[in-house]
């Protein structure tokens, strides 16, 4: 299979690459996290004058159409910059609303940069289990009234409107029942409580107190929002994926780094044999999770639903074994400078344990690939 990429992606990372060593350096990103918005304008129009807001947005609402092999450069580029702008909330949203075939005018603003998105799925109760709904939606009128709570939901705050998963009918669990809207975070009933995660990103915790919906905040079908749920969830963990080797590679770069220049006993503790064989099974972790995610990224892109299942289950599981391997190899070679918020190394570390945390963990993925027909043991 061909992993090379196109001219114009390699392009589209070198851009990526020189801004982010320009404008968003580690002190400046520190800066941007620890203040009160934990996000920056200027880097989001940034990224729209880069196209990236419009990259996956279909060319009839003035996108430029990227698929998942797109992306996995954009997100790889990010990784390395540990950017914390709401590119994956809004991406993220952006597929809800494709696949849903929903208003295209959200996607035009999308497009232009003007309207940030935000996807309200998990629940208190669901962990990884985005089938696990209790929010509720009724039929009112000519519309739906919502109700419900939905837990750290990724830039919450800085959002414009946030795609919402709801139960219309069936059991709490039930594939069959879930409808999916796209609701104005401005609504009345609508209330937002904003923090900042572990690794500087922002989240929230979103409660539905009965918000009046039009018939046009539907996405998709009523009750039969699984479909659309499973295969933006799928895009969503390739986009995550591809972050995390992104991650990876700044991380085994500056360890690599670090050890060629501090020095113990004269010389620098990189020339111990004992730290080169660490470093050469950080290497081969990297890469296999390079190798899983890629191929991941090519079968989002085919289309095939049984193919896009098992390769991104298989790359978040490898992705995850790889972002806790190495990320704890590269504190530990650091010593104790690996774990200080002074030092890049501690931040990569904690972005890619939210990373194997976010969209279900390896074990989730794990028992999820097992269960895909044609696995042994699985129903065919």
């Amino acid at each position: 299979m061909d992993f090379e990429f196109k001219e114009e992606q390699l392009q589209l990372a070198d851009a990526l690459k020189r801004w982010i060593a320009r404008d968003y350096g580690f002190e400046a990103r520190r800066a941007i996290v620890a203040s009160s918005a934990g996000v920056s304008e200027q880097a989001w129009a940034t990224l729209t004058e880069l196209g990236l807001t419009a990259l996956p947005v279909p060319e009839a609402q003035g996108g430029f159409a990227g698929d998942a092999v797109d992306m996995f450069v954009v997100m790889q580029e990010l990784g390395r910059g540990l950017v914390v702008e709401p590119y994956f909330a809004t991406v993220l949203g952006a597929e809800f609303l494709r696949l849903g075939g929903a208003n295209p005018a959200l996607l035009e603003r999308v497009a232009t940069g003007e309207l940030k998105l935000a996807c309200a799925l998990g629940e208190r109760q669901s962990r990884h289990d985005m089938r696990d709904i209790a929010a509720r939606a009724e039929p009112a009128g000519d519309g739906w009234r919502l109700s419900g709570e939905k837990k750290v939901v990724l830039h919450g705050a800085e959002a414009g409107m946030l795609v919402v998963s709801a139960r219309s009918a069936g059991g709490q669990r039930d594939e069959d029942g879930i409808t999916l809207f796209a609701v104005p975070a401005d609504a009345p009933g609508v209330h937002v409580t904003a923090y900042r995660m572990l690794d500087g990103q922002r989240a929230a915790d979103v409660r539905f107190d009965g918000v009046q919906l039009g018939a046009d905040a539907l996405i998709g079908q009523a009750g039969a929002g699984w479909t659309i749920l499973e295969a933006a969830l799928d895009y969503g963990a390739g986009l995550l994926c591809a972050e995390a080797v992104g991650a990876m590679d700044a991380l085994f770069a500056a360890t690599l780094d670090y050890l060629k220049t501090r020095q113990q006993f004269g010389v620098p503790i990189g020339k111990f044999q004992a730290l080169q064989h660490r470093m050469a099974d950080m290497y081969i972790h990297l890469e296999q999770a390079r190798s899983m995610a890629m191929l991941a990224a090519v079968r989002l892109r085919s289309g095939n639903a049984a193919e896009r299942r098992q390769a991104v289950s298989a790359a978040k599981y490898r992705v995850g074994q790889a972002a806790r391997f190495v990320g704890q190899q590269a504190v530990q070679l650091h010593g104790g400078m690996g774990v200080t918020d002074e030092l890049p190394a501690a931040h990569y570390f904690k972005r890619l344990t939210t990373i194997e945390l976010t969209l279900g963990d390896a074990d989730h993925h794990l028992a999820r690939f097992m269960a895909q027909p044609g696995f042994a043991g699985a129903p065919a």
